[in-house]
């Protein structure tokens, strides 16, 4: 699966982890930055060039990282098209997949160890979207709200 990745200088270290283990588990990483650590970069950049690049490539997912995830789920979302959903436990991280259809999860590093936001990811990933009507509605109502003029 094609995954994009993006983080600033706060998550800059888990998404280096994070962009090895997808790449060991098969999947087509693109790493959308921070490429180096920036102690004064800005996340909004990074997290607006993987959701433009998750909402060009249906069924690509997204990984947005910073320092509580928070930031990075509010840029993300600034996208149309994008539905990103902050993941801080696995349920979290998996029902945003099956409920929401999210396309993005937003993770915090400094809430998380390396081990279990690599496994939140994973759960992210390893999840469908149920389809059940009740879900699509919402899904539909959001994006038609997204798209009036």
């Amino acid at each position: 699966m094609r995954i994009h990745v993006a983080s600033d200088h706060a998550g800059y270290e888990l998404k280096v982890a994070l962009v090895e283990h997808l790449r060991s588990e098969g999947h087509d990483v693109v790493d959308h930055g921070a490429h180096t650590y920036d102690a004064q970069d800005d996340y909004p950049p990074f997290c607006f060039d993987a959701g433009e690049a998750v909402v060009a490539e249906p069924g690509s997912l997204g990984v947005v990282i910073g320092g509580s995830g928070n930031g990075e789920q509010i840029a993300a979302n600034k996208v149309p098209g994008v539905r990103a959903a902050l993941a801080w436990n696995l349920d979290t991280a998996r029902l945003g997949r099956q409920h929401n259809d999210a396309n993005v999860v937003a993770i915090g590093a400094r809430q998380h160890s390396v081990d279990d936001a690599l496994e939140l990811v994973d759960a992210f990933v390893a999840e469908p979207f149920s389809g059940d009507p009740r879900h699509q509605r919402r899904i539909d109502l959001l994006t038609a709200y997204e798209q009036r003029a």
